[in-house]
């Protein structure tokens, strides 16, 4: 599920960090910033985003992108499904709000 937020004045970590993700790591080819949250006090499910900030459609200053999804199990590799990601339903919807929200609240 994919978010932009316009005009965001913020930094990528600010951002993210409001929303309640924590930072995972950066992706040098894509210039994305990886980040979860954690639904439950183990490591799954988690909310994953990742984010970058793309030129606004207007030209006028920087769109946060972000791409959610939910994350139910650990990633698995080898003869198995290398990842298990949902990216629509419920959850996300609520959670595409609360970060809409959040980042309306203080751009």
């Amino acid at each position: 599920m994919q978010i932009r937020i316009p005009h965001i004045q913020l930094s990528l970590a600010d951002a993210l960090r409001r929303c309640g993700y924590g930072f995972e790591r950066q992706h040098t080819e894509s210039q994305e910033v990886s980040a979860t949250r954690q639904l439950a006090r183990a490591d799954f499910p988690r909310l994953h985003i990742y984010a970058k900030f793309v030129r606004s459609k207007d030209n006028a200053g920087n769109d946060l992108l972000i791409n959610l999804h939910l994350d139910q199990k650990k990633p698995s590799y080898g003869n198995q499904t290398a990842h298990s990601g949902e990216y629509e339903g419920p959850i996300l919807d609520e959670e595409v709000k609360r970060v809409q929200n959040i980042l309306a609240s203080i751009s």
